[in-house]
């Protein structure tokens, strides 16, 4: 590396109720020496973001446009509804839209929901972001539909969600540029994937490059050797043909008649 060069680093960009931790664990235990550094962004600005290349890849929330980008899907959340902690509806363990047709649902700016209008009656206004609207749910204005994490990232001592059975669902991808898939995407697409630092694939030591293990020791001076092959049957000396004589019976001949 000329004094020119930059030394290797990986940006990975996460929205909001994604956490990243467990990954970016196993990251610096197998790359100690390649910085992560984590980039938060707005769901909105996450795709924007990996366009600009200010992150190498991201945890974000599906859909992506998959002309341009890859996408690893990772996994679904649960929906819920956001009530003040004294709503009728903390009475029970889940609901369907159908029980919030006649309550006040808000639909912030930043909504990850690909619906054009939640259910129920329209609010006054659009809050401009979820934790807005978690706001105006505590004043007891009205509720909010949102994905687990949010609930959970938000989460004040006020209000309480429950889960709706029959709402739109948020899923969220490793996602990436798919001209831009460089030697350190494929390291985090092996981590989020489950692979051992062993395996073939991406830029861990493929067994392909490399003697197997066996191999190596036979070859090695001093190595494993190879047991002798065991003998065959036909070594056996009661295997031979004619086989063995008879042993004589033992004890007093008979008398002839």
């Amino acid at each position: 590396m000329t004094g020119s060069e930059e030394p290797p680093s990986f940006r990975l960009a996460y929205v909001p109720g994604v956490t990243p931790a467990k990954w970016v664990s196993i990251w610096k235990e197998r790359l100690p020496d390649i910085p992560l550094t984590l980039v938060q962004v707005p769901a909105a600005e996450a795709a924007g973001v990996l366009r600009a290349g200010e992150a190498d890849a991201g945890l974000v929330r599906l859909p992506v446009d998959r002309a341009f980008f890859s996408a690893i899907p990772l996994y679904t959340e649960t929906s819920v509804v956001i009530v003040p902690k004294d709503h009728l509806i903390t009475a029970v363990e889940e609901v369907t839209l159908a029980d919030l047709a006649e309550e006040v649902l808000f639909h912030p700016l930043d909504d990850v929901f690909d619906w054009d209008s939640p259910p129920g009656e329209p609010a006054f206004e659009r809050p401009a972001t979820t934790p807005d609207a978690i706001e105006l749910v505590a004043a007891n204005v009205g509720l909010l539909v949102v994905p687990q994490s949010l609930a959970r990232l938000y989460h004040r001592k006020d209000v309480t969600y429950r889960p709706v059975t029959d709402a739109p669902q948020s899923s969220v991808a490793l996602s990436w540029p798919e001209e831009a898939t460089t030697d350190l995407v494929e390291d985090f697409i092996g981590i989020v994937r489950g692979r051992t630092v062993n395996s073939t694939r991406g830029r861990a030591k493929s067994a392909a490059a490399a003697p197997s293990e066996q191999h190596r020791k036979r070859a090695e001076p001093g190595g494993t050797r190879q047991k002798p092959p065991q003998k065959s049957a036909s070594r056996n000396p009661r295997a031979r043909t004619g086989g063995t004589k008879q042993t004589p019976r033992r004890g007093k001949p008979r008398r002839r008649s």
